[in-house]
């Protein structure tokens, strides 16, 4: 899904009761452990920008001309107004290194024919999930699905994968869909438009400096 690197232009959809919008952003990531994204569209939002390393973020306001870390407090609020929270850029690796996971058999989704995957934290991790369930397609190993379980066992969010083709050289889903359970009515749909995999990445992408860089791209 990701490689050692990605670089890639993305478009995000933000749907409430209330209202919808939509935001093109590009971003980079290096090796799970450095995130950059920057918002390109709309342009009361273009040239917002978020830095992520190791457990660490920060993000810049251009309306302040102002670069603020993130508190761990802050961790689970909304990123951008999204169905996507601070902690979901944050702990990438996470699911890997902080969950004990269990096969629990084959079983069909939609159709297609999947692992069906438990993930329980370990012991003190510092994590905000009791459980994940994943269901990835058995040909490929392509996700199709993850469930969002808090301490009580209750289900709070669903992220579901859909229009697997080929991107950058991969076969990935395009498209995904993060809903909320308890929300009714707000769901956050992530567009990938195109990406390149495995490609170097300047440290320089990765700084405080390229959060405030004037020039953006005009896509």
């Amino acid at each position: 899904m990701r490689g050692e690197t990605s670089q890639g232009l993305y478009e995000m959809t933000i749907t409430t009761p209330n209202w919808e919008r939509t935001l093109r952003l590009r971003a980079w990531e290096q090796s799970r452990e450095k995130t950059f994204i920057r918002i390109l569209a709309p342009l009361k939002e273009r040239g917002t920008a978020t830095l992520r390393i190791g457990y660490e973020m920060w993000n810049y306001l251009p309306s302040v001309e102002r670069v603020i870390k993130i508190p761990p407090s802050m961790m689970l609020q909304s990123w951008m107004g999204s169905d996507f929270t601070n902690d979901d850029l944050v702990k990438e690796s996470s699911v890997v290194n902080d969950y004990v996971h269990a096969n629990l058999g084959k079983e069909a989704i939609d159709g297609v024919t999947a692992y069906r995957v438990e993930a329980l934290p370990k012991e003190d991790a510092p994590v905000v999930w009791g459980k994940i369930i994943f269901w990835v397609r058995v040909k490929g190993f392509v996700p199709l699905r993850e469930e969002f379980y808090d301490e009580r066992g209750e289900l709070i969010r669903v992220l579901t994968f859909s229009e697997v083709k080929e991107l950058g050289g991969r076969t990935i889903p395009a498209r995904w869909e993060m809903a909320s359970v308890k929300k009714k009515g707000r769901r956050t749909v992530f567009r990938i438009l195109d990406v390149e995999f495995d490609k170097d990445i300047p440290e320089s992408v990765f700084t405080h400096g390229n959060m405030r860089a004037k020039e953006i791209e005009r896509r």
